[in-house]
């Protein structure tokens, strides 16, 4: 499904639940404007139109919200458990380990500084850990372990085990795309 279709679709479910008015959502270090009568996503930081693929997952964001979030199940589960995973695990790894690892493979300690630009947090794991929330209610886990004398560095990306109540796995890896490039 294309973009155009993608987001039509889109916009047929949010006004199905929402049929007139607006809404925001935090998104990663921006916020976002949603007008249903405009059909507009909007970038309040740089006060722009979002991107088509930015805007299909606010949208699905958004509506989710709107029908109400999961709680948070308070477990990890990496892309390989979610649905459909491990068919798309390759394209999970270059689009997602990889940018991390050329970032943060050789000073994983760095990955620290994200906290200063994103709502996430420090935690005890791996050589560096954080995790992010990437929208409300949505946290995502990074680790990074450095090399050593038998391996090279190693990174992971986790989930809580409800993200597949928020997100179908095509837009987890979507947003873990923006997370490891917005890094």
């Amino acid at each position: 499904m294309g973009y155009e279709a993608a987001l039509e679709k889109s916009w047929l479910e949010l006004e199905g639940i929402a049929p007139q008015g607006t809404g925001n959502v935090r998104f990663l270090a921006d916020e976002y404007s949603i007008d249903l009568e405009k059909r507009r996503v909007l970038s309040l930081s740089c006060n722009v139109p979002a991107k088509d693929h930015t805007a299909i997952l606010v949208l699905h964001y958004f509506t989710r919200s709107l029908k109400g979030l999961p709680p948070l199940a308070g477990e990890w589960v990496s892309f390989k458990q979610l649905e459909g995973g491990l068919g798309y695990y390759p394209a999970f790894k270059k689009r997602v380990i990889v940018p991390i690892l050329r970032k943060y493979g050789s000073d994983p300690k760095a990955l620290a500084g994200i906290t200063e630009r994103f709502k996430a947090k420090v935690v005890e794991m791996a050589d560096a850990a954080v995790v992010i929330e990437v929208f409300d209610n949505v946290p995502v886990l990074l680790t990074v372990w450095k090399a050593d004398e038998e391996f090279g560095p190693e990174a992971n990306v986790l989930f809580d085990k409800n993200i597949a109540r928020i997100f179908c796995t095509e837009d987890t890896i979507v947003m873990a795309g923006f997370v490891a490039y917005g890094i």
